[in-house]
């Protein structure tokens, strides 16, 4: 069974390049530290202090063992201090879901893009 883990940040509007940053670093450790890192999403239209990341694992073990390997990371380590240091993130909220196989990551057929 995947799961997902969905992190709901409120962010400093005011430092969205940062939180920008912050995403972009993850993109190389989360996958290197064994998460499945399906994306991290800024605020766009609407809410302008709300931002999300998405990463899968295999079970609630795999989730554990990435969290360890994670602050080991020196980059990783990096990068959570970036946050604390520069207080782009004013909070963040963590959610566990469960995927649905048989409609996730479902792309539409090349004629219905056209």
């Amino acid at each position: 069974m995947m799961l997902t883990c969905f992190i709901e940040y409120r962010i400093d509007p005011f430092q969205r390049d940062a939180f920008a940053e912050y995403a972009r670093r993850w993109g190389s450790i989360i996958p290197r530290c064994g998460g499945r890192l399906i994306g991290y999403f800024l605020p766009g239209e609407g809410t302008n202090d709300t931002g999300w990341g998405l990463i899968a694992f295999d079970s609630l073990a795999a989730y554990e063992g990435y969290r360890q390997r994670i602050r080991d990371d020196a980059e990783g380590r990096a990068n959570f201090a970036f946050a604390q240091r520069e207080r782009f993130i004013v909070s963040e909220r963590r959610t566990f879901c469960e995927v649905v196989d048989e409609a996730f990551l479902k792309l539409a057929p090349a004629a219905a893009m056209a």
